[in-house]
């Protein structure tokens, strides 16, 4: 089963983005990081979803990262599915920060317990085809809506939502050009789906 190591995200800064990481999130090797100047300008089409046990650990999550040089974009709240929030990193990465519990169970962690990285495309149908023909099981599927493919045991969960449904649950515009900033490390091989995004090996994605 194909298996998701880790995501490398490629900054301006990689100095400063692995500071805040580290203060904000504590993030292992899960998340890398890359020099880049490659031109971007807003939603990159993706974003990355730590996934908790309680709200008042996205809280706790969510002021780190605030409070580390986020910026707030969804406040974290209440919804039909739980409760959660998101912020933007300095770097301009996306983190949406949620836990299924409306309720607490404990005191306040900043525990993680799944992160999972959700790539905004046109065409759900036709980006689930091209990745099941390289290789990625699917758990679940929604129509054109939603597919999210089973990852075995690589500590990133990968997911598939229309583009303009993803940036609308980011509460941001869909509009956006230039590099995604964003490299997948996996064991899939190296390729570029219908969308933009470069997988590659372990072996030739940079590390923090």
């Amino acid at each position: 089963m194909t298996s998701i190591e880790f995501v490398t995200l490629e900054v301006a800064d990689p100095a400063a983005a692995g500071s805040f990481y580290s203060t904000a999130f504590g993030l292992g090797n899960q998340v890398r990081l890359g020099a880049s100047e490659a031109p971007t300008t807003g939603f990159r089409g993706f974003t990355l979803s730590l996934v908790v046990s309680q709200p008042a650990n996205v809280n706790a999550l969510v002021d780190a990262a605030v409070a580390a040089g986020a910026t707030t974009l969804k406040p974290a709240a209440k919804s039909l599915w739980g409760y959660g929030g998101v912020v933007q990193a300095p770097d301009g990465t996306i983190w949406q920060i949620a836990s299924s519990s409306k309720k607490d169970t404990g005191p306040a962690t900043r525990e993680i317990d799944e992160i999972v990285l959700l790539l905004g495309v046109e065409d759900v149908k036709a980006s689930k085809q091209f990745y099941v023909d390289h290789g990625l099981a699917v758990a679940k599927s929604f129509g054109g809506k939603y597919v999210e493919f089973a990852t075995g045991s690589g500590p990133v969960k990968l997911a598939l939502y229309k583009r303009r449904g993803l940036a609308k649950v980011a509460g941001i515009s869909p509009d956006g050009t230039g590099s995604h900033r964003l490299a997948i490390g996996s064991d899939a091989g190296t390729f570029t789906d219908p969308d933009g995004f470069a997988w590659t090996t372990a072996s030739e994605t940079a590390s923090l």
